[in-house]
Protein backbone atom coordinates (compact mmCIF):
# COMPACT_ATOMS: atom_id res chain seq x y z
CA UNK A 1 0.00 0.00 0.00
CA UNK A 2 1.34 3.53 -1.06
CA UNK A 3 1.40 5.69 2.31
CA UNK A 4 -0.27 9.01 2.25
CA UNK A 5 1.66 11.98 2.86
CA UNK A 6 0.70 15.46 3.44
CA UNK A 7 2.71 18.22 2.49
CA UNK A 8 5.69 15.68 1.81
CA UNK A 9 9.07 16.99 1.66
CA UNK A 10 11.19 15.42 -1.56
CA UNK A 11 13.50 11.88 -0.14
CA UNK A 12 10.33 9.82 0.50
CA UNK A 13 7.92 7.46 -1.62
CA UNK A 14 6.57 9.32 -4.48
CA UNK A 15 3.30 10.80 -3.59
CA UNK A 16 0.37 13.31 -4.50
CA UNK A 17 1.58 16.72 -2.34
CA UNK A 18 -1.66 17.74 -2.42
CA UNK A 19 -3.34 14.48 -0.92
CA UNK A 20 -3.82 14.07 2.55
CA UNK A 21 -5.51 10.85 4.17
CA UNK A 22 -8.80 10.81 5.02
CA UNK A 23 -10.93 9.74 7.62
CA UNK A 24 -11.11 6.48 7.77
CA UNK A 25 -7.62 5.87 6.48
CA UNK A 26 -6.60 7.83 10.28
CA UNK A 27 -9.41 5.62 12.04
CA UNK A 28 -7.63 2.65 11.00
CA UNK A 29 -4.34 4.06 11.89
CA UNK A 30 -5.51 5.84 15.55
CA UNK A 31 -7.13 2.12 15.96
CA UNK A 32 -3.58 0.97 16.57
CA UNK A 33 -3.21 3.37 19.84
CA UNK A 34 -3.85 1.79 23.27
CA UNK A 35 -5.00 3.76 25.88
CA UNK A 36 -6.96 3.50 28.95
CA UNK A 37 -10.44 4.01 29.38
CA UNK A 38 -12.26 6.77 31.50
CA UNK A 39 -15.46 7.94 31.72
CA UNK A 40 -15.92 11.72 32.22
CA UNK A 41 -18.79 13.18 34.31
CA UNK A 42 -20.34 16.75 34.69
CA UNK A 43 -23.49 18.11 36.23
CA UNK A 44 -26.03 19.92 33.92
CA UNK A 45 -28.88 21.62 33.88
CA UNK A 46 -30.42 18.90 33.58
CA UNK A 47 -28.52 16.39 35.49
CA UNK A 48 -25.83 14.70 35.60
CA UNK A 49 -23.99 13.89 32.36
CA UNK A 50 -21.26 11.54 31.20
CA UNK A 51 -19.64 9.82 28.40
CA UNK A 52 -16.53 7.44 27.86
CA UNK A 53 -13.61 8.46 26.62
CA UNK A 54 -10.12 6.72 25.56
CA UNK A 55 -8.29 10.02 25.68
CA UNK A 56 -7.04 11.13 28.83
CA UNK A 57 -3.42 12.33 29.54
CA UNK A 58 -1.54 13.96 32.36
CA UNK A 59 -0.19 17.23 31.07
CA UNK A 60 1.85 18.67 33.79
CA UNK A 61 2.46 17.37 37.71
CA UNK A 62 3.37 21.40 38.71
CA UNK A 63 0.76 22.26 38.82
CA UNK A 64 -1.49 19.68 37.94
CA UNK A 65 -3.40 19.02 35.11
CA UNK A 66 -5.45 16.28 32.73
CA UNK A 67 -6.30 16.99 28.95
CA UNK A 68 -9.43 15.34 27.98
CA UNK A 69 -10.61 14.69 24.50
CA UNK A 70 -14.32 15.56 23.88
CA UNK A 71 -16.46 15.06 20.90
CA UNK A 72 -17.95 18.58 19.71
CA UNK A 73 -21.37 17.10 19.74
CA UNK A 74 -20.74 15.42 23.49
CA UNK A 75 -23.69 16.44 26.27
CA UNK A 76 -20.67 16.36 28.32
CA UNK A 77 -18.39 18.46 26.57
CA UNK A 78 -21.27 21.24 26.62
CA UNK A 79 -21.78 21.28 30.28
CA UNK A 80 -17.95 21.88 30.74
CA UNK A 81 -17.50 25.52 30.66
CA UNK A 82 -14.17 27.95 32.31
CA UNK A 83 -14.30 27.54 36.04
CA UNK A 84 -16.54 24.76 36.12
CA UNK A 85 -15.58 21.33 37.26
CA UNK A 86 -15.69 17.53 35.49
CA UNK A 87 -14.65 14.36 36.87
CA UNK A 88 -12.38 11.83 35.14
CA UNK A 89 -12.62 8.05 36.30
CA UNK A 90 -10.53 5.41 35.52
CA UNK A 91 -11.77 2.40 35.02
CA UNK A 92 -10.95 -1.42 36.35
CA UNK A 93 -10.45 -4.01 33.51
CA UNK A 94 -13.58 -5.63 34.62
CA UNK A 95 -15.67 -2.51 34.03
CA UNK A 96 -16.21 -2.79 30.07
CA UNK A 97 -19.87 -2.92 30.95
CA UNK A 98 -19.90 0.62 32.13
CA UNK A 99 -17.29 2.09 29.79
CA UNK A 100 -20.70 0.73 27.17
CA UNK A 101 -23.17 2.39 29.34
CA UNK A 102 -21.24 5.72 29.09
CA UNK A 103 -21.03 5.46 25.25
CA UNK A 104 -24.31 3.93 24.35
CA UNK A 105 -27.11 4.69 26.36
CA UNK A 106 -29.10 7.94 27.00
CA UNK A 107 -27.77 10.31 30.03
CA UNK A 108 -30.43 9.09 32.34
CA UNK A 109 -29.77 5.99 31.59
CA UNK A 110 -26.34 6.33 32.16
CA UNK A 111 -26.57 7.58 36.07
CA UNK A 112 -29.44 5.34 36.86
CA UNK A 113 -27.63 2.37 36.72
CA UNK A 114 -24.65 4.19 38.82
CA UNK A 115 -23.66 4.99 42.32
CA UNK A 116 -22.06 7.77 42.62
CA UNK A 117 -21.69 11.08 45.12
CA UNK A 118 -21.07 14.66 44.91
CA UNK A 119 -17.80 16.02 45.02
CA UNK A 120 -17.35 19.67 44.17
CA UNK A 121 -20.85 19.41 42.92
CA UNK A 122 -19.75 16.90 40.26
CA UNK A 123 -20.99 12.89 40.04
CA UNK A 124 -17.88 10.62 41.07
CA UNK A 125 -18.55 7.39 40.43
CA UNK A 126 -17.81 4.71 42.70
CA UNK A 127 -15.77 2.02 42.24
CA UNK A 128 -13.33 3.05 39.70
CA UNK A 129 -9.57 2.24 39.04
CA UNK A 130 -9.20 5.93 40.31
CA UNK A 131 -10.88 9.34 39.34
CA UNK A 132 -10.26 13.17 39.49
CA UNK A 133 -12.24 16.12 40.29
CA UNK A 134 -10.73 18.65 37.80
CA UNK A 135 -11.43 22.79 37.21
CA UNK A 136 -11.86 23.59 33.66
CA UNK A 137 -8.63 25.26 32.83
CA UNK A 138 -9.35 25.71 28.83
CA UNK A 139 -11.48 24.30 26.18
CA UNK A 140 -10.13 24.27 22.44
CA UNK A 141 -11.65 23.42 19.43
CA UNK A 142 -9.31 21.32 16.90
CA UNK A 143 -11.32 19.63 14.36
CA UNK A 144 -14.39 17.41 15.63
CA UNK A 145 -13.21 17.40 19.01
CA UNK A 146 -12.14 19.93 21.97
CA UNK A 147 -9.21 19.59 24.16
CA UNK A 148 -10.32 20.09 27.59
CA UNK A 149 -7.40 20.98 30.01
CA UNK A 150 -8.54 20.86 33.65
CA UNK A 151 -6.56 21.54 36.88
CA UNK A 152 -7.44 18.60 39.32
CA UNK A 153 -8.85 19.70 42.42
CA UNK A 154 -9.33 16.52 44.32
CA UNK A 155 -8.33 12.85 43.83
CA UNK A 156 -8.40 9.06 44.81
CA UNK A 157 -6.47 6.41 43.64
CA UNK A 158 -7.61 2.59 44.67
CA UNK A 159 -5.48 0.91 42.79
CA UNK A 160 -6.13 -2.35 40.28
CA UNK A 161 -5.70 -3.16 36.47
CA UNK A 162 -7.30 -0.44 33.66
CA UNK A 163 -9.54 -1.27 31.02
CA UNK A 164 -7.54 -0.79 27.84
CA UNK A 165 -8.70 -0.20 24.62
CA UNK A 166 -6.70 -1.21 21.18
CA UNK A 167 -8.38 -1.96 17.64
CA UNK A 168 -11.51 -0.78 18.48
CA UNK A 169 -12.32 -3.36 21.43
CA UNK A 170 -11.55 -3.62 25.19
CA UNK A 171 -8.52 -5.49 26.77
CA UNK A 172 -6.63 -5.86 29.43
CA UNK A 173 -3.40 -6.11 30.26
CA UNK A 174 -0.98 -9.43 30.24
CA UNK A 175 -0.03 -10.13 33.78
CA UNK A 176 3.95 -9.91 33.68
CA UNK A 177 5.60 -13.21 32.55
CA UNK A 178 2.22 -14.94 31.46
CA UNK A 179 2.06 -13.55 27.45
Amino acid sequence: MQPVIAGARTGGPEVDQTSVPGAQLCLDFYAGLASGIAVVTAPSDDGPVGTTVSTVTSLSADPPLLLVCLSHTSRTLAAITPASHFAVHLLHEEQSGRARLFSTATPAERFAAESFEEVLGVPVLSDTFAWSVCRTEEVRAYGDHCLVVGRVAALHTAGGRPLIWHDRGFHTLAEAGKR
